[in-house]
């Protein structure tokens, strides 16, 4: 039976976000980054977005050059992709995107953050960046799928085949782990057909690349060896004052092994540890 009593104020709380006026667009003249809140029905500004210079991030030329490319064309007003960056984690994958926000947020360039609870809004966000004369960049960081979440068929209708897709003005960009968004199991490889001697992958293959496709570039990262991560944990010591002695590449080693992770972003908090330290 139905707890009438206990659902009452529920039903209250939510009439009351209905009445509730939505939130007011962000001044984009002094507002350079912000949060989508679906519950809110706006965005919120973020009003200290992480500044992250792109001389400072190391061992990723070819996708820093990548991903500054398109995203200057589109900055120009010319014709641009979508990004997907995926692999290693700690790679630098969102610094990147942060990174090229902070180059062109000058020119016009804006980045609003949209977590996976906000995609099946999507729509409602690009209505109200359409008439915007700014650029956008929607940022989704860290974006993979468990089986039949809504978000899934949201955001690949937003990137292809829905008529209620971004205008010009706006560009999706996210990071992820692995490149198909979604879980594979060794029983959809069953499913693949040969014939004439061509190899056809099953439905559930086919649904789960069919994401990934819709972003029109892929720029890859690779887990980095030693030495480049000594490079960088050098690079962001001596950036915060403490410069490397005889002691730092066995303590940063040392740091290393403790995190079961050579990358980036583990070189970074070791660098402050240092640093802090002395």
């Amino acid at each position: 039976m139905i707890d009438l009593a206990a659902l009452l104020p529920r039903l209250a709380h939510l009439l009351d976000r209905l009445d509730a006026p939505a939130a007011p667009t962000p001044d984009w003249k002094t507002v350079r980054a912000a949060r989508w809140s679906a519950q809110a029905g706006g965005l919120k500004p973020i009003l200290h977005p992480q500044r992250v210079a792109l001389k400072d991030l190391l061992a990723i030329d070819e996708q820093k050059q990548r991903v500054d490319v398109n995203t200057r064309q589109f900055v120009a007003g010319k014709p641009a992709n979508n990004v997907l960056l995926t692999g290693a984690r700690g790679c630098g994958k969102s610094s990147l995107v942060k990174a090229v926000h902070a180059k062109y947020a000058s020119r016009g360039l804006r980045l609003i953050e949209v977590d996976k609870a906000g995609l099946p809004s999507l729509p409602d966000l690009f209505d109200l960046l359409a008439d915007a004369d700014y650029r956008f960049i929607v940022f989704i960081d860290d974006l993979t799928f468990a089986e039949h979440e809504p978000g899934y068929a949201s955001l690949k209708a937003a990137l292809d085949g829905s008529l209620a897709g971004p205008s010009d003005n706006v560009l999706i960009y996210a990071t992820s782990n692995r490149r198909h968004l979604m879980p594979e199991y060794m029983a959809e490889n069953l499913e693949t057909k040969h014939l004439g001697g061509e190899v056809h992958p099953g439905e559930a293959t086919e649904e789960k690349v069919s994401l990934s496709d819709r972003f029109g570039l892929w720029v890859s990262f690779h887990v980095m060896d030693q030495d480049t991560y000594l490079d960088i944990a050098r690079h962001w010591a001596t950036a915060l004052g403490a410069p490397p002695d005889d002691g730092f590449e066995r303590a940063a080693l040392q740091w290393s092994l403790g995190r079961g992770a050579r990358n980036g972003r583990v070189a970074w908090q070791f660098a402050r540890d240092w640093a802090g330290k002395q």
